[in-house]
């Protein structure tokens, strides 16, 4: 589904779970930490009460208090005893993000985006021997973005829509870029790198089609030799022509994705809502529900009629909430923001440019300030709108702004449609307030970008398309069907506990799906002509040097003069039969993986090894 909502920002690293200390908002300005001797701890609580102090936490050893309007220093005079030993600041502790892009910016680093993490993308290889192709029906590829690999992309018109490779707005390039954008070292990197493409610009000039349009852009992608179709798209009302095309497209053993609609109620969209296509929902970074997602009823019919069916609701979602990914070249903006050199999330507000020099805060920029002249002004959010904050800061000859959130987040914003500044503004998050009034010096940058965000289930629905693509490049001989069951059977569970509307299964892991694929073949019940478990011997034992995973494996019984290890259900090295072999996984922190080692080329393999840190 559309959404042109374009948050630019660069992303922070990956954590798992981390915390930010928030000081500087009025509840950690007026709590205190108490260290006492347990034996004085009632006197010491007794003063805490007589200054006025609201204890909060009773603990062994400390207790912690707020004190309306006293600063540490005045606290700390009102609570001169023997029995206190320490009095400190209560720093507030937010969680952050689960998953997070990777820093830098796409113009000259490459940038995983966090669905990649969150999807497990990143812990399989894409095999493009396996002639994966993913058919994108959308509003074109727009070939100037080099982030791909074109000689693997085809495309083809409908009637009154123009080539397939020229820009018909930026959704069709920012959906092909988080399937396949290539892993070349700069820009964005897809769920399956540089897989094949067959691209079919169905919208016209006011970015709408037919039904009749998809059962077409269906045909051409069979003809195309595509395994994937992707849709982005949908409306409203069934159409049993467009039906019956998809169903064709699954019974020749194809795979169809299509988003759940942005509208954030429980109305069934189409293509979406048909059995043979698998409805995606959306995601944010936290593993939260996007509050645009559609959740329709797995329910039809009334009465005696009613009938319940998975396949016309939610399956799964994947991260669709401010996802990066290709544009047309310089259709979107991009802003950066360092601070004594290190660099700092940053959104763009407005006025392309760069500004660099020493900074200069502004409190909430409510004045014309002299003191601000030649200087980077850093401005707290409140009280009087952004424009006039920065137009404060231009005409007290500020160079540029830095604007920051009052309240924990990235601060998104404009100056107004009668905006007339010229200077550089952006936001930033009010995690970073303290980094930023402690910078002497910053440069900001806004300029035009070939990636850029967006958000909507439309984001989810490539993602699901290219974690498709990626797991069966790895296990070729499953029809699509066989997929779609192996994304849901390894879903992660997310919101409420089991199968919801919202999440459907949950949010698809595809080293869980491969692996799953692996272990049970591609029916699921172990039938299938995945790598059998048994005929070879493998031992592995994990360990970590200098806080990095790493898996000796030891095998036996192998007779050719290669064999395959495979790491969670993907092949990642294809080595000589010594008997040995060390994955250096490059990782710290915990994790659980499986491995199995096969005769080179083969199903003749050892059983799973699971190896957990």
């Amino acid at each position: 589904m559309f959404n042109k909502t374009i948050k630019p920002t660069l992303a922070a690293s990956l954590v798992a779970l981390s915390f930010s200390a928030l000081a500087n908002n009025s509840d950690s300005e007026s709590r205190y930490i108490i260290q006492v001797d347990n034996n004085g701890k009632g006197i010491v609580k007794a003063l805490a009460r007589q200054a006025g102090g609201d204890i909060k936490v009773d603990a062994d050893g400390f207790i912690a208090a707020s004190f309306s309007g006293k600063s540490l220093a005045e606290v700390k005079g009102l609570l001169n005893n023997p029995h206190v030993k320490l009095v400190e600041q209560d720093q507030v502790r937010r969680p952050m993000a689960l998953y997070n892009d990777d820093a830098g910016d796409p113009s000259t680093t490459q940038i995983t985006p966090y669905a990649v993490y969150q999807a497990q993308a990143d812990q399989v290889t894409f095999n493009p021997s396996a002639g994966m192709k993913v058919c994108v029906i959308d509003s074109g590829l727009d070939s100037s973005n080099s982030d791909f690999v074109w000689s693997a992309i085809t495309g083809d018109n409908d009637p009154g829509t123009g080539n397939w490779y020229d820009n018909g707005g930026p959704h069709g390039t920012h959906v092909a870029g988080t399937i396949g954008a290539a892993d070349n070292g700069y820009g964005v990197v897809g769920m399956a790198p540089g897989v094949d493409m067959h691209i079919i610009k169905v919208f016209n000039e006011s970015g709408w089609g037919y039904s009749s349009d998809l059962a077409y852009a269906a045909q051409k992608c069979s003809q195309a030799g595509a395994n994937i179709i992707n849709m982005s798209l949908g409306g409203g009302g069934a159409n049993s022509t467009e039906e019956n095309a998809f169903i064709d497209f699954v019974q020749n053993g194809g795979f169809v994705v299509a988003a759940a609609g942005n509208d954030g109620n429980n109305v069934r969209s189409y293509p979406a809502g048909y059995p043979a296509v698998m409805m995606i929902g959306a995601n944010d970074a936290d593993d939260n529900i996007a509050d645009f997602s559609q959740y329709p009823s797995c329910t039809s019919g009334r009465g005696k009629n009613v009938t319940t069916d998975e396949t016309i609701c939610v399956e799964a979602t994947a991260g669709g909430v401010d996802t990066l990914s290709t544009y047309p070249a310089g259709g979107a903006t991009m802003a950066s923001l360092t601070a004594d050199g290190a660099g700092v999330a940053a959104s763009s507000m407005e006025n392309s440019g760069d500004a660099s020099g020493s900074t200069y805060f502004m409190g909430i920029g409510d004045s014309v300030d002299a003191n601000a002249a030649g200087k980077v002004c850093v401005i707290d959010r409140g009280s009087i709108s952004f424009y006039d904050k920065v137009n404060n800061c231009e005409s007290s000859g500020g160079i540029g702004a830095v604007v920051i959130n009052n309240e924990p987040g990235m601060l998104y914003g404009t100056l107004g449609e009668t905006n007339d500044t010229t200077i550089p503004a952006v936001g930033a998050a009010f995690e970073d307030r303290d980094a930023l009034l402690a910078a002497s010096t910053m440069d900001i940058s806004i300029g035009a970008s070939d990636y850029g965000f967006m958000s909507g289930t439309s984001m989810a629905t490539p993602a699901v398309a290219g974690v498709a693509a990626l797991v069966w490049s790895n296990h070729p001989q499953c029809t699509g069907e066989d997929i779609r069951g192996a994304l849901k059977a390894t879903a992660r569970d997310a919101g409420a506990a089991g199968k919801d509307v919202y999440f459907g299964h949950g949010i698809v892991q595809a080293a869980d799906a491969s692996a799953y694929l692996t272990a049970n073949g591609c029916s699921g019940g172990g039938t299938g002509e995945e790598p059998t478990g048994g005929d070879l011997t493998l031992s592995a034992t994990g360990y970590k040097s200098k806080g990095t995973q790493a898996v000796d494996l030891v095998w036996g019984d192998a007779t050719t003069s290669n064999v395959d290890v495979y790491r969670n259900g993907a092949v990642i090295t294809t080595t000589a039969n010594d008997g040995a072999y060390t994955d250096s996984l490059n990782t710290k922190g915990g994790g659980t993986y499986q491995y199995q080692v096969c005769e080179a080329s083969s199903t003749v393999c050892s059983a799973t090894v699971t190896v957990t840190f």
